[in-house]
């Protein structure tokens, strides 16, 4: 019986790490991806001194941030459950702050490029753009409601056992809104640049199969994120890293 027992414990972890490399394989494709689309198709990087072209830092930092690093932080307790649990904080804090940097410049770059245009643009007028700020403002909150619970001293152990449940939950719903975000953005961006030249979407070639890949390997990723966070046989064991001792054969 217990033979059995840790035979199937076995194969469930031996199906939680390829889950997690197929993770990891999504999420550097879509860095690569979103960076060979901006930087070869549609003209590459610049700054404040090109508009038009500093937009491309938009969805490659969003994506680095909001999909890749986020997800990462997300999984980070259940990728090494043998860990301290301070140490595995402090990785969860340093990931959620870069994509707080990575994301606050997305912004940026994104409102330069339309506000510093000969012909400026205006600002917030698509879906893309109220889910894009209302998934950075719930990020911004959960971050800081985080902090609070599991870094600040003054709350008590029951409070934050209380509030977990939720913390996780709103991880989740906001990495799908990043995801949606992301979708609704390429797609935007795709008709956007379709009416201003005069091509049709269907006759990008290259280009559109990268675009449409993207977006699949976005999907794709949030997806497993969601189930392997939402399985039961993948959560950190609940034991206090003093009384907790990895057993070895």
């Amino acid at each position: 019986m217990v033979y059995r027992e840790t035979h199937e414990q076995q194969g469930s972890m031996a199906v939680f790490y390829v889950l997690i490399l197929i993770i990891q394989a999504l999420g550097l494709t879509t860095v690569i991806l979103v960076a060979v689309w901006t930087g070869s198709y549609r003209g590459g990087f610049a700054w404040q001194s090109d508009p038009v072209h500093e937009f491309n830092y938009h969805p490659l930092f969003m994506v680095i941030g909001m999909i890749y690093l986020y997800s990462d932080a997300i999984l980070v307790y259940r990728v090494f459950p043998n860990v301290k649990k301070a140490y595995l904080k402090a990785m969860h804090g340093v990931l959620h702050a870069l994509v707080l940097i990575l994301t606050g410049l997305g912004l940026k770059t994104v409102f330069d490029s339309h506000d510093l245009r000969p012909k400026p643009i205006t600002n917030m007028y698509s879906l893309h753009s109220w889910i894009g700020l209302l998934t950075v403002i719930l990020f911004g909150l959960q971050w800081l409601s985080g902090l609070i619970s599991f870094v600040a001293p003054q709350l008590s152990m029951r409070v934050r056992q209380t509030y977990m449940p939720h913390h996780v939950f709103w991880g989740l719903a906001i990495l799908c809104l990043a995801a949606a975000s992301s979708v609704t953005g390429i797609t935007v961006k795709a008709f956007y640049t379709d009416l201003f030249s005069q091509f049709k979407y269907s006759s990008f070639g290259t280009e559109t199969f990268i675009i449409n890949f993207l977006g699949v390997t976005i999907t794709s990723l949030v997806a497993l994120v969601v189930y392997v966070v939402s399985r039961p046989e993948y959560k950190r064991p609940s034991f206090p890293d003093a009384e907790y001792i990895r057993l070895t054969p």
